[in-house]
């Protein structure tokens, strides 16, 4: 059995790309192969997406379930950060609002405060009690 070869062009932001498949089906039409190929690639950027902004490294499960799991915590998360950058009034960056909170998520801080305004630093800590040491 010879694979059926579909080719196709593209153009997404102004730029043509070319792409070919092959597929071991007959019976598909070239628009059907086309939207099944745009599907795909909706998930492999969205994967691409959850993986840079979230530093997701690897998936705990993979039945179909725990990716399930996964994928709506990871929208949860990215929904949070996305409410927390529209809200503050510092104009964040989103991939480094995610760093920031990721090395601030254990101190004890206003979240508002701090993502209006992340650079200004507290009042000093008390000297009371500190000795000298030079």
């Amino acid at each position: 059995m010879k694979p059926t070869i579909f080719a196709g062009v593209y153009n997404q932001d102004h730029i043509l790309s070319y792409y070919t498949l092959a597929l071991l089906t007959f019976s598909w039409k070239p628009a059907t192969v086309a939207a099944l190929y745009k599907e795909r690639w909706e998930i492999e950027t969205f994967f691409k997406h959850l993986k840079q902004r979230l530093k997701v490294t690897s998936f705990v499960g993979t039945s179909e379930n725990a990716v399930y799991i996964q994928k709506w915590t990871a929208l949860i998360g990215i929904l949070l950060f996305k409410y927390i950058q529209k809200k503050a009034k510092y104009d964040w960056n989103l991939s480094n609002l995610v760093n920031f909170i990721r090395l601030n998520i254990f101190v004890k801080i206003d979240l508002w405060k701090w993502a209006d305004d992340p650079f200004i630093s507290g009042k000093p800590p008390d000297k009371k009690g500190q000795y000298v040491l030079f």
